[in-house]
């Protein structure tokens, strides 16, 4: 008895999936402005040919005559190979950075040693010169 109860309910009150798919669809139209579609599927499809070929002249008219010539150029001379004699200079800048790098790191541990040495050195001349002190 309480199935078909249930069963009386819900068939009462549920909509059939075709139904409710098509209120949706209703509601989200009805909220759309006027043209969205269209918008939508121009944007998707990309600029026309023609506004390609308009854009096109636009820039070619703001251009000073010769321009992708000079940037050709450009880009070729900025692509050229270093000579070998700028690359060995650039090599041997780097070594003397890192040598100089080196021997500034070695001595400032050489100092540290020599500083931690002498503070031993110190204790024990001072142990000694206390124990000399009160001796026998």
């Amino acid at each position: 008895m309480l199935v078909s109860i249930f069963g009386s309910i819900t068939n009462q009150t549920m909509k059939p999936e075709k139904q409710a798919w098509e209120d949706l669809r209703a509601h989200a139209s009805s909220r759309l402005s006027a043209g969205f579609a269209d918008r939508v599927l121009r944007t998707a499809h990309g600029p026309t040919p023609e506004a390609w070929r308009l854009l096109r002249e636009s820039g070619a008219r703001r251009l000073r005559p010769g321009f992708a010539e000079r940037v050709l150029r450009a880009a070729r001379a900025a692509a050229e190979m270093p000579s070998f004699a700028s690359q060995l200079a650039l090599s041997a800048a780097t070594a003397a950075v890192c040598l100089g790098a080196v021997l500034f790191f070695h001595q400032r541990r050489i100092d540290q040693a020599d500083e931690q040495n002498l503070a031993e050195w110190r204790r024990i001349v001072a142990f000694a010169q206390e124990i000399d002190t009160s001796g026998p």
